[in-house]
């Protein structure tokens, strides 16, 4: 029986790194008050966990880290909570194994 070791997912998205494009991040998130359900859905849903809540409750995006899955995108663009577009050439993610 062959096991393979236990990794978390987080010790695979070390090994990424993001160029960030200063002042043209390519998620942005709607200006709420109360956060829709979508937006709420984000905070678990994202697997580089850029979604958080912040002092006020309102839902916020640190786009540093992104891994352009989409995930955000087919919860949130469809009811205009998010804005998504792709990086410009050369900023974004950088996968190191593939």
């Amino acid at each position: 029986m062959n096991v393979e070791p236990t990794v978390r997912v987080e010790d695979k998205l070390y090994y990424n790194r993001y160029l960030v494009d200063v002042g043209r991040p390519h998620v942005t998130v709607r200006a709420h008050t109360t956060p829709s359900p979508q937006l709420l859905a984000l905070l678990s849903a994202c697997p580089a966990r850029c979604y958080e809540l912040n002092d006020n409750g309102q839902v916020e995006i640190t786009v540093d880290g992104c891994i352009e899955c989409g995930t955000c995108r087919v919860i949130a663009e469809p009811t205009g909570d998010i804005k998504w577009s792709y990086p410009r050439g050369g900023y974004g993610v950088l996968f190191k194994f593939g």
